[in-house]
């Protein structure tokens, strides 16, 4: 059963807790004028509510936006949005069909789930359209074999896809009561940081203000991989993904490991959430 507060305001894109310039990046990403923007996690990493603050960036009178989404879970004023409801045929694919007739400038589907949602995602994003989406997927670079794996001609995804931005939800380390210490030489390994200076980190206590928890509120990290034309080669040489991490890496990607640590040496986070959601992957800072 999912709950959604309707009284909650849409966030920003300031408010997800992105870096810095993991926030330039995506300014300019959603200001495209067409291509196709993947996000990527498990079931409530945030990836709906990632998409909404994009669209809020984006909204304006000039701009005209539909959205097809199973449920809608907020209604975004000046958006068109439409449930998708299969019993009486309405899916992410029809929806979009119908949409390319209506000549938008943005589209947001819910959920890219087979062959056919995902082509006709591609071919508005060939016709000048801006689409985003979502998949499950358990990184940025294994999304590219998702959608092959699907049927999708690897030529397709890499004329359309512009970027893909793996995200999962850290607790927030409740500002009353976290606790200060000095990280140990492994807990220092695990975070990426190997100059032999060591580093204050913070851990959860427990207070009345965070009901004993120790933590308060939720951010995301985020693992944004840029599609440059050399993964565009790797993906149309149907590359695994491991070869795509690799060279995304060399050109600038943070993994979510590697943002997760960055969370916690700035006090925002503990190593131990970093560690729950995360996979142990070769990070180095």
């Amino acid at each position: 059963m999912r709950l959604l507060d309707k009284s909650t305001t849409v966030l920003r894109l300031p408010d997800l807790g992105m870096m810095e310039d993991d926030l330039k990046k995506m300014d300019y990403l959603i200001h495209r004028p067409h291509g196709v923007f993947l996000v990527t996690g498990p079931t409530g990493s945030g990836k709906t509510t990632t998409l909404y603050a994009a669209l809020a960036t984006i909204n304006s009178s000039d701009k005209k936006i539909l959205t097809i989404e199973d449920p809608v879970e907020y209604q975004l004023e000046g958006i068109n949005q439409m449930q998708a409801n299969p019993k009486i045929s309405v899916t992410f694919a029809s929806a979009l069909r119908a949409f390319l007739r209506q000549d938008p400038d943005v589209i947001l589907v819910g959920e890219i789930r087979d062959r056919e949602t995902v082509e006709i995602a591609v071919q508005a994003s060939l016709t000048g359209h801006l689409v985003f989406s979502t998949v499950h997927t358990n990184d940025a670079p294994s999304t590219f074999t998702r959608l092959t794996d699907m049927g999708v001609e690897p030529f397709l995804i890499a004329s359309s896809v512009i970027a893909i931005q793996a995200q999962r939800l850290l607790r927030v380390l409740c500002s009353s009561c976290k606790q200060p210490y000095e990280a140990s030489p492994l807990q220092l390994r695990q975070l990426g940081v190997t100059d032999g200076v060591s580093r204050t980190i913070y851990q959860a206590k427990g207070c009345p203000d965070c009901g004993g928890t120790g933590y308060r509120g939720r951010r995301g990290i985020f693992e944004l991989l840029l599609v440059t034309d050399e993964i565009r080669d790797l993906v149309m040489a149907k590359a695994n993904a491991s070869e795509i991490r690799k060279l995304a890496l060399k050109q600038g990607m943070k993994t979510l490991r590697v943002d997760g640590a960055n969370k916690v040496l700035i006090g925002q986070t503990s190593i131990e959430e970093v560690l729950r959601v995360t996979q142990d992957d070769i990070i180095v800072m």
